[in-house]
């Protein structure tokens, strides 16, 4: 008897390629070569320093897993906004430490 129609999972072996899964896409930009700045701003933020940390090229998903790592090595609160990670108050040197131990090399931005 005939499957009529009905729910496939896109990894089914028999479907043909046009219909699998696409693989994940790979940044272009290696994390050593990458331009991330670093600073401390106050604009937009009601007169609270926050840390702003900007450059990076990753998936949405690997910045919220860096973003878990900055606020657990810095120990505050941080978010994620069009690509900018932002850690609460003057975090500089913890954010310093944490990006390059993850493999980038970030740069100071600001004074």
């Amino acid at each position: 008897m005939a499957r009529k129609g009905g729910w496939h999972e896109f990894s089914s072996p028999g479907l043909p390629a046009a219909q699998q899964r696409p693989a994940a896409a790979t940044p272009g930009v290696a994390k050593a070569q990458q331009r991330v700045r670093v600073q401390r701003t106050r604009t937009g933020k009601g007169g609270k320093l926050v840390t702003a940390i900007t450059g990076l090229e990753a998936p949405e998903s690997d910045l919220k897993a860096l973003l878990k790592q900055l606020k657990a090595a810095a120990g505050t609160g941080g978010t994620l906004k069009d690509g900018v990670i932002e850690l609460q108050g003057d975090q500089m040197a913890a954010a310093l430490a944490a990006l390059e131990a993850a493999g980038y090399r970030p740069k100071q931005a600001g004074g």
